[in-house]
């Protein structure tokens, strides 16, 4: 399976991923502690994550997959979100909230 193949079966299998520096219980950069703190304020405590420091592949084939360059990338029902910047905004507007909500509901 190609590294590609690999992202696109984790994006689609879970209906809330997380590309990120480290873990949720230990994040390892400033943005990917961001994200999980935005998802644990939307009230999602349950999401798949994967650790891109772990697997180079995976690290850059997620950036060619979106591509967008940074990490880490928000994934819900399939569909890239965007990073912490992107996450923060949508947070504050509220539209987050309704785009998890849809994907608690399907």
């Amino acid at each position: 399976m190609s590294v590609q193949e690999k992202i696109k079966q984790q994006v689609t299998g879970n209906a809330v991923m997380l590309y990120m520096k480290g873990t949720p219980q230990a994040p390892m950069c400033g943005f990917s502690a961001r994200a999980v703190q935005i998802l644990n304020a939307c009230g999602v405590k349950d999401f798949a994550s994967v650790n891109v420091l772990e697997d180079a592949e995976i690290r850059q084939g997620i950036k060619d997959f979106a591509n967008w360059p940074t990490i880490p990338q928000l994934y819900v029902n399939g569909e890239f979100v965007g990073g912490a910047d992107i996450m923060m905004e949508q947070y504050q507007s509220g539209e987050l909230q309704s785009i998890l909500g849809q994907a608690s509901a399907s």
